[in-house]
């Protein structure tokens, strides 16, 4: 039996960074004693740092081809028969031409901003970052990898945006809300929809092309956060305008024109409007870092900006609160970040309510919305500081109950707010760079209900360093919790990838007996909930086409909405984008999947690089 050669390295690799790199956009450069981080920012890596997410080690005798894939010698080629493994001790295998080796770490210095953009094409995302926690790693080496692949993710960013997709839809009834849209629209080309849920099943699962729009090229690092999906509208930030288009053909709709860039975006929808973030101003050579302080709220139906604000510091004169998010709740917009936060009236823009200064230094770290409102409070001075997970009144800003997390987590984050559930990695045990050791479920009281643990590395939820409401791959419904297995070898024999989804009880913290398979080859994701169905994204292999499949809640059968062409041109728009770090919106036989980061390719080689891509099936 012959050897495989030894594969190539990932396609779109970064181009070596150096000394110098700018901070990240829409923040001021770093400041000095006292200045906050930057959010969203993990520690730096070191020597160890593992290689990037979702990728064998680099080269070396018998390691297979990259995870979903093409094999050595082209497109569509067998893959070949892997060798026996080694019996001896494992050792770092030699790097690629070209390549730092497995532990060394990488050339570029990775992190959001920097002038080396993550190419659009690098197939990868965080859930095989490492390799199946907990077993033999010991704790210093596990650390250095969670550090090293957070590093890692983050430059991830540039090549899409945070997508956690819930069931929560903001107002409630059948307005359209950013997680899909609503359910169940009349179409005689429908059919009837999986049991337990709206979502109907097309004609022809099949789907096509509806349109892909090329990529914006600034020349920096700019965000182009925000997708939204309506009945007869997807809607899209684009740079310095927010766009949308028709579900016919893909064609223009219509175009908001904005004063500067986006920098951020709920992904909830109220009586068919939502919010955005956007900068005070353009860059330029006298401010080249403008920071994130107006408020907008977008008519999805009209195409127009209803109205725009700014909340005034308490603590820095009549200076503007910098916001880092943006969420809503009912008729209630709340924005918040490090510098402060504030509330505002979804219909008029009438200011509500600001969070109040007072004696023990607490504030507002961000706010989560949909079907009730929440925030995460900071108190205390640093290094004795507390965490508070409170519901509010979306009307006052009052509390409602509050829950105190225990001492030494710092950061959090909320995937749901009714239940009111909390993300957090207590005392650094996340494994495999998920940032996520365990959750909170917080009752009506504030008491703590379940605690559920995730820190064995099994499971593969992502959440970022400092956001609160930017939490991926978890959805609730069922009185369950929905997440993703980290991802893990095939059958035997099989050099392809595969992962379930599972889920824990919310009532008692305990793992269920669901599981639903992604199937050889495939990796499987949860988007959100449609009544209690699960929608879920299959990852495709180096020669299949995605899909997206409804999940029945009761026996987790899974039954196929969408499946993608499998073409190289079609797999290849599709899979430039990173699961973890893309905007997803499925409803009514269409697919969106969006990046949230844009910069100029580097080379004019590369292959053409996408703002969003979609498929209709009908």
């Amino acid at each position: 039996m012959s050897t495989p050669s030894t594969p190539p390295p990932p396609p779109n690799q970064p181009p070596a960074g150096g000394y110098g790199a700018p901070p990240p956009p829409n923040q001021p450069p770093a400041g000095g004693y006292g200045a906050p981080p930057p959010p969203n920012q993990p520690p730096a890596g070191g020597y160890g740092a593992p290689p990037p997410p979702n990728q064998p080690p680099q080269g070396g005798y018998g390691a297979p081809p990259p995870p979903n894939q093409p094999p050595p010698g082209g497109y569509g080629a067998p893959p070949p028969v892997p060798p026996m493994p080694p019996t001896v001790p494992q050792q770092p295998p030699a790097a690629a031409p070209g390549q730092p080796s497995y532990g060394y770490p990488p050339q570029a210095p990775a992190g959001y901003g920097y002038p080396q953009q993550q190419p659009a094409g690098f197939p990868t995302t965080p859930h095989q970052a490492v390799g199946q926690g907990g077993a033999g790693g010991g704790d210093k080496r596990t650390q250095l990898m969670i550090v090293g692949a957070a590093l890692l993710a983050m430059v991830l960013i540039i090549g899409g945006g945070f997508l956690y997709v819930s069931d929560q839809g903001g107002g409630g009834g059948t307005q359209p809300t950013a997680n899909g849209g609503p359910s169940g629209s009349p179409g005689s080309d429908k059919g009837p929809a999986p049991s337990g849920g709206t979502e109907k099943v097309p004609a022809n699962t099949k789907s096509r092309t509806l349109v892909n729009v090329p990529s914006p090229a600034p020349d920096d690092v700019v965000s182009v956060d925000g997708s939204w999906l309506t009945d007869t509208t997807y809607v899209k930030s684009d740079l310095a305008k927010v766009v949308g288009y028709n579900l016919v053909d893909g064609g223009k709709k219509w175009e908001i024109p904005l004063p500067a860039q986006v920098c951020g975006a709920t992904k909830h929808v109220s009586g068919n409007k939502t919010a955005i973030l956007f900068q005070e101003g353009m860059a330029n050579d006298s401010n080249k870092y403008p920071r994130c302080t107006q408020v907008g709220v977008i008519d999805l139906d009209a195409g127009k900006l209803v109205w725009s604000g700014t909340a005034k510091s308490q603590t820095n004169g009549d200076k503007p609160v910098p916001f880092t998010e943006v969420t809503l709740s009912g008729q209630t917009v709340a924005a918040g970040g490090l510098g402060g936060g504030a509330a505002w009236n979804l219909a008029d823009g009438k200011s509500l309510w600001t969070p109040k200064a007072d004696a023990d230094g607490c504030y507002d770290l961000g706010y989560a919305g949909g079907e009730a409102l929440a925030v995460l409070r900071k108190c205390g001075r640093d290094p004795n500081q507390t965490l508070f997970a409170q519901s509010l009144d979306p009307a006052t800003g009052a509390p409602k109950a509050s829950y105190k997390l225990a001492p030494g987590i710092e950061w959090a984050g909320i995937i749901s707010t009714k239940p009111l559930i909390v993300a957090a990695n207590v005392g650094n045990t996340a494994k495999n760079a998920t940032n996520v050791s365990d959750l909170f479920v917080i009752d009506d009281a504030g008491q703590l209900k379940s605690r559920i643990g995730l820190s064995s590395g099994n499971y593969g939820p992502d959440c970022p360093a400092t956001e609160v409401e930017q939490c991926s791959g978890m959805v609730v419904g069922n009185g369950k919790v929905y997440l993703p297995t980290y991802e893990h070898q095939g059958a035997a024999g099989s050099i392809g990838r595969t992962n379930e989804i599972v889920s824990f009880d919310l009532e008692t913290g305990k793992g269920t007996t669901d599981r639903a398979d992604a199937g050889e080859r495939y990796t499987m994701y949860p988007l959100r909930m449609d009544g209690s169905n699960i929608i879920a994204y299959k990852e495709p292999p180096y020669d299949g086409g995605g899909q997206i499949v409804s999940i029945d809640g009761k026996t987790m059968k899974q039954t196929v909405l969408m499946q993608n062409p499998s073409d190289k041109a079609v797999h290849s728009a599709e899979t430039q984008f990173v699961v973890d770090h893309s905007e997803f919106r499925y409803h009514n036989g269409h697919l969106f999947i969006a990046r949230t980061m844009v910069r100029k390719p580097y080379s004019s080689t590369s292959e053409p690089e996408h703002l969003f891509v979609s498929f209709i099936a009908n």
